[in-house]
């Protein structure tokens, strides 16, 4: 059975990468350990998760407290009861709103199973998940290692990453994903640590400026 991330597996993860990664190890030296940043697996972490789709972190929290506020309990019978209005005023977009009307019918159908999710290899679940519209790479990502802490997750189109990994690596260029892949497979089996070392840095960073 795969690790699930904790705690404690994070320090001394984070302590192994920094080991092998010079820059990994300066973030640690700076800022110390990053957060978990576990989630409640689940229907209303999906929509949070949707809600941060291209958008600030600021922005998405503000749009799922006001989902919260409005509903007190985010299920997917609910969630349907909201009409497109309301759900504007919370601050869905178009696209929000239909992929997570189209999440919320899914799972009410039987056709999305939450419960089934831990149990699935990575690439099986990757499959099942971007079967739902509005579902891509990112959006499965995050769910693995937030929701699931699956310990070697890369998450797949997140800017803040890569921004963080040119500064630390003093690259001209903001990498793209290959490139990212390519030179962070000696931090196996640990990428979703040193994913979360990565972010603790941006925000870090971005706090001081």
């Amino acid at each position: 059975m795969e690790i699930r991330l904790n705690e404690s597996i994070l320090k001394e993860a984070a302590d192994w990468l920094a080991k092998r990664d010079p820059s990994l190890a300066t973030i640690l030296q700076k800022y110390g350990y990053p957060p978990l940043w576990d989630r409640e697996p689940g229907f209303a972490t999906l929509i949070y998760i949707i809600l941060e789709q291209q958008v600030s972190l600021a922005s998405a929290k503000a749009a799922f407290l006001r989902l919260q506020d409005h509903l007190g309990y985010i299920t997917p019978v609910n969630f349907l009861k909201i009409n497109d209005e309301d759900l504007f005023r919370i601050g869905f977009s178009r696209q929000k709103k239909t992929y997570s009307r189209g999440l919320a019918e899914s799972v009410l159908k039987g056709d999305f199973v939450f419960e089934s999710l831990p149990r699935m290899p990575n690439e099986a679940l990757r499959t099942y998940m971007k079967s739902l519209k509005g579902v891509g790479d990112w959006t499965v990502d995050v769910y693995e290692l937030m929701c699931l802490l699956r310990p070697d997750v890369l998450p797949k189109g997140d800017i803040a990453l890569y921004e963080s990994f040119r500064v630390l690596y003093a690259l001209d260029t903001r990498p793209n994903y290959t490139f990212f892949e390519e030179n962070t497979r000696h931090w196996r089996p640990w990428r979703s640590v040193g994913a979360r070392m990565l972010w603790h840095f941006y925000l870090c960073e971005r706090v001081k400026k």
